[in-house]
């Protein structure tokens, strides 16, 4: 389980772990994005257009860093890390491109979500385009073992959507349900970035499983914060453009312990504005209060630092180095975001 030393990061005392990291990754990155460009070019127009809309709309690619973080870690690979970190990212990309048709979302890192500008058709099928670039990045390292996380990813990314839109809507959908429905979606890709960053990096067993396992983690923490950020983090406290699972009928943790512990008129309140697009910003104070009454956004950050604290864990195994610590504290910053 070796693990390389990564040289001392020249930063400022103020950066925090995430900045941390994309200083670390920098170098890599700079080919990631770069090859990422080139795979988004195609000779019909509204591919790269289409593809470059979204790719361009300023996220951090936290899931590719995390591949190229964990191939340096162990810091013995051949430079597969790159197009495995080019292939995350475009699964990722194809994923939001499909998600904002399913939930007829309006905005995508605050601009018109693509579906908004090309369609749902152009935004599925770029999304297809993607998806097939991926695999195709994948396939010319050579890698089958990789290959094979990657696209068992892909799969089970696509079931977790299935799932979560059969219980769209669903006052019976259960914790457990919902625990499902974010490992798929969400967890999964976060582990499988890690997981194939380590084997790139010449990780043995126990080092491969301690960065899956990270990944993981990390990602049923993130999602969760996610879905406790939809209603203002812990405190409750409603922003711009809060309130779109309510009204997309997305049954997340929130809703579900509120619906658990609510009184009948609490339940009915909270019922009547799930699903409806039409839910006024007043209606979405008045379910807010219900699970600030509970103490359901609390709850859910509460259940993502448990899981933070395992994906920690995880990394307890690996020799000190500079990385380790980063991604270690990757983990503290993700979850902090809520509070």
């Amino acid at each position: 389980m070796a693990v390389s030393v990564l040289p001392q990061i020249n930063r400022k005392p103020e950066m925090n772990p995430v900045e941390r990291l994309m200083a670390a990754t920098a170098e890599d990155m700079a080919r990631v994005n770069a090859l990422i460009l080139e795979r988004a070019e195609s000779h019909v127009d509204m591919v790269p257009e289409l593809a470059r809309y979204l790719i361009d709309s300023g996220g951090k690619r936290l899931r590719p860093m995390l591949t190229v973080a964990a191939s340096i870690l162990f810091g013995q690979g051949k430079g597969s890390a790159i197009n495995f970190a080019a292939a995350v990212e475009f699964m990722h990309n194809a994923t939001l491109l499909h998600d904002d048709v399913v939930d007829d979302s309006d905005l995508r890192r605050g601009k018109p979500a693509a579906h908004m500008v090309w369609g749902n058709k152009a935004s599925i099928l770029v999304g297809d385009f993607l998806l097939g670039q991926a695999f195709m990045m994948m396939v010319e390292t050579g890698d089958i073992d990789a290959l094979g996380v990657l696209s068992s990813a892909s799969a089970v990314m696509a079931e977790g959507e299935v799932f979560q839109l059969a219980k769209t809507g669903d006052l019976d959908t259960t914790e457990a349900d919902y625990a499902e429905v974010i490992r798929a979606k969400t967890a999964v890709l976060f582990k499988a970035a890690c997981e194939v960053g380590a084997m790139s990096g010449g990780a043995d067993d126990a080092g491969r499983k301690a960065l899956a396992l990270y990944g993981l983690e990390l990602g049923n923490a993130f999602q969760l914060v996610d879905d406790a950020l939809d209603y203002g983090g812990q405190s409750g406290t409603l922003g711009k453009n809060v309130g779109d699972d309510l009204r997309e009928g997305k049954m997340t943790l929130p809703v579900i312990l509120a619906l658990k512990a609510a009184t009948e008129s609490e339940r009915n309140l909270i019922a009547s504005a799930l699903g409806n697009a039409e839910t006024t910003d007043l209606e979405v104070h008045q379910v807010v209060a219900i699970f600030n009454r509970y103490e359901t956004l609390k709850k859910t950050l509460d259940k993502a630092q448990a899981h933070a604290k395992a994906a920690i864990e995880a990394l307890s195994a690996l020799p000190e180095s500079e990385m380790k610590t980063i991604l270690a504290d990757v983990v503290v910053h993700s979850v902090s975001r809520a509070s």
